[in-house]
């Protein structure tokens, strides 16, 4: 797939046209030229709030970054603004898959994925669900009065209730008959007749009270869960933990099909367009700083040769 880099300067037509390529600018700016119902879904973890400063010796883009605000409601009211007009350009059946961490300031907690949640829905966004990432790799942390942090958030939006969604794309292993299952009797109810020690839940369900177990679950495995557990991703080149491969390729493929145009307006080294090339999706990435642009479209154009993450 062939991939290029852009300066949203040389932009001379709409930036749907511009497929499978990393534009370097302010998200603000270069989303006005998307077209209205052109991205199928969008896949993003914004700057969060009062973390690292990604600009370094770009001053002027100091005023553009994100997350770098002085106070929070300015960071939630800006995504706001952001992401009502993103929704114009999902089409009808599109979703929104954002991640979010949260921030503390004056020794509390504030909330900050859900201050955004909410204000997206109250915009227009019909929120679907709340997932957890748990992260197992989580940094290590010197806090002694209270827990580590090891998760962060992830919403999924919809534009419509009527939304694009493959739930089998996604399964996981059924727990039921594992060595995990926690059903009383385990294995020791599978075939028999009347087997299932929870009659009453499930006393509509011929399949389990004849003995049929094998057929009341999905051949594909569960349907996925609302706990993620995904580590950190890494990229040598970047020196700090980036957006993780497997958490991307999960909302992609629910998402999207193969062909569909996925959209990340806060791209950073370039994670959420390197999934959609190996699933055969196109992409359109915006990134402020040059430097991880860059550093992007490199990852995507040593797709071939397979470059080691580390």
């Amino acid at each position: 797939m062939f991939v290029r880099l852009l300066s949203a300067q040389d932009l001379t037509q709409s930036v749907s046209q511009h497929t499978n390529t990393v534009i370097v600018g302010d998200s603000w700016e270069v989303v006005k030229h998307l077209s209205s119902e052109s991205i199928q879904s969008i896949i993003t973890s914004p700057p969060y709030f009062g973390h690292r400063n990604y600009s370094g010796h770009h001053y002027e883009l100091k005023n553009m970054e994100f997350g770098q605000e002085q106070q929070l409601s300015e960071y939630v009211e800006k995504l706001v603004e952001l992401f009502t007009e993103l929704r114009r350009t999902l089409k009808p059946n599109g979703t929104l898959w954002l991640n979010l961490g949260d921030t503390y300031r004056n020794n509390q907690l504030l909330g900050i994925p859900w201050r955004v949640a909410l204000s997206l829905q109250d915009s227009g966004w019909i929120l679907r669900s709340e997932i957890i990432w748990n992260k197992p790799n989580a940094m290590p942390s010197s806090v002694k009065n209270r827990p580590t942090t090891s998760h962060e958030t992830i919403f999924l939006f919809s534009k419509t209730t009527d939304y694009y969604y493959n739930a089998d794309a996604i399964r996981e292993p059924h727990v039921t008959f594992s060595d995990k299952s926690k059903m009383r009797g385990g294995r020791n109810h599978f075939g028999k007749r009347d087997g299932t020690p929870e009659r009453g839940k499930n006393s509509g369900n011929p399949n389990l009270h004849n003995g049929r177990w094998d057929q009341a679950f999905h051949p594909l495995g569960r349907n996925k869960r609302t706990v993620w557990s995904i580590s950190l991703g890494k990229f040598r080149e970047a020196h700090f933990a980036v957006f993780p491969q497997e958490l991307v390729e999960t909302c992609l493929l629910a998402g999207s099909a193969e062909n569909d145009l996925i959209l990340d307006p806060f791209l950073g080294s370039g994670t959420t367009a390197l999934v959609a090339q190996q699933h055969n999706r196109q992409f359109i990435g915006i990134e402020l700083v040059p430097e991880y642009a860059t550093m992007a479209i490199n990852r995507l154009r040593n797709l071939d040769a397979k470059p080691k993450l580390f």
